[in-house]
């Protein structure tokens, strides 16, 4: 079984097990997090949301808190002695999935 669930903007496909890393959450590692958010659920029997799926909730535990690998950004314009150099780490939350509750 598996289900398409929405958090931080984006929809993330995941299935019981699975370690996804998602946009930064309010949780302390360690602890359990719920989402409700869930689009579709796929497997035997499929539930396909309007937008949502009704009852429906993925549950997960945060493994971790962490940051990205530093992005340069780097803006240039030509003949203006125009440069501008800033770099970037986007913050993750790693969770695994525990069970789909469908």
């Amino acid at each position: 079984m598996y289900a398409i669930i929405e958090t931080g903007g984006k929809q993330v496909k995941v299935a019981a097990g699975d370690v996804v890393y998602v946009e930064k959450l309010d949780v302390e590692a360690g602890e359990t997090v719920t989402f409700d958010k869930v689009l579709f659920v796929g497997g035997d029997n499929v539930k396909v949301g309007a937008p949502l799926v009704e009852g429906a909730t993925v549950t997960g535990k945060v493994e971790k808190q962490g940051r990205a690998k530093k992005i340069i950004v780097f803006k240039y314009k030509a003949k203006k002695n125009n440069r501008k150099k800033q770099g970037h780490r986007q913050p993750y939350t790693k969770v695994v999935i525990d069970a789909i509750n469908a």
